[in-house]
């Protein structure tokens, strides 16, 4: 099964138990329906609405509706659109978090990580979408933990963003035991090891997979956490397992030059003593902005 597949059921199954919900976006109940991902939505009491290109005004109509105590979710095409909305995702909802809401709403792009497609299909930036208020925001890479996000908040009271990768949409749905994970989803491990710990951000989750396997063909055993929260979080555990290992790798494919895996590494810097770390990311160049792939 495809990983646009899985999650269109995931979503699907969340969604169509749910009463008094609007549910909107681009062609999300027609034509591709974000190519299969929003594919049959169906509410018990509520809208499915297909809207135009407006995002600034239906970012605020999410608030408007959570002002309002209706819940809402809105699918987007690609996160580079959320750009159209940052004027309410910072002033709008700074007033809104105040009072506490009790409906949801959530904001649900796809992050283009499969290349430079254009001026307006390159951001993979989604640590900077929620920094710049403080808005939660949860990725998914695989079966398990794409169940555990999605089914904790895509309805939960207040706002976030989910997304996740393009590239990911279009590969198999990739499935991995889980071997601890944070109540909430906000980091998960999924192996276990005494020689290193590897530490995933964004959609890296795959590159630290492949590395893991690796070394443990040289009889290397590792460690392997990919942390799925955009903001920073309590990593304790985490450190535990760095402090056992004292080797770290760090992997973030993200664009960002204001990445979450620099604030982690900069902790553990503080906190953990290490015989050796290495830190894997993107280096932005030029070429960046022309079309090319994005692997890492």
């Amino acid at each position: 099964m495809k990983y646009v597949q899985y999650l269109n059921s995931l979503i699907k199954e969340q969604l169509g138990s749910q009463s008094d919900i609007v549910i909107y976006g681009q062609n999300i109940d027609a034509g591709s329906s974000l190519s299969g991902l929003t594919r049959g939505l169906s509410v018990k009491k509520g809208l499915i609405i297909n809207t135009q290109n407006s995002e600034n005004l239906l970012v605020g109509a999410g608030f408007g509706l959570m002002l309002n105590n209706v819940s809402s979710v809105f699918f987007m095409k690609q996160m580079d659109f959320l750009l159209l909305g940052i004027d309410h995702l910072v002033n709008t909802y700074n007033i809104i978090r105040q009072s506490n809401p009790k409906a949801s709403f959530t904001i649900f792009p796809v992050t283009v990580d499969s290349g430079f497609e254009g001026p307006q299909s390159s951001l993979n930036n989604f640590d900077d979408f929620c920094s710049i208020a403080g808005v939660d925001g949860y990725s998914f890479t695989n079966k398990n933990d794409a169940k555990v996000i999605i089914s904790n908040h895509l309805v939960k009271p207040g706002f976030r963003i989910l997304s996740t990768g393009q590239r990911l949409l279009r590969e198999s749905t990739l499935e991995l035991n889980i071997f601890h994970q944070e109540a909430s989803g906000k980091y998960f491990q999924y192996k276990k090891g005494s020689d290193a710990t590897i530490v995933c951000f964004n959609q890296a989750l795959q590159y630290g997979l492949e590395l893991s396997n690796l070394m443990q063909e040289k009889s290397i055993s590792s460690s392997l956490f990919s942390i799925n929260f955009h903001l920073q979080a309590s990593y304790q555990f985490i450190f535990e397992d760095i402090n056992f290992t004292k080797r770290l790798i760090i992997i973030d494919d993200s664009k960002s030059k204001n990445r979450l895996s620099d604030k982690f590494l900069s902790e553990v810097l503080g906190i953990c003593k290490l015989r050796r770390y290495k830190m894997v990311t993107r280096q932005i160049q030029v070429d960046d902005y022309f079309p090319r792939k994005d692997d890492l």
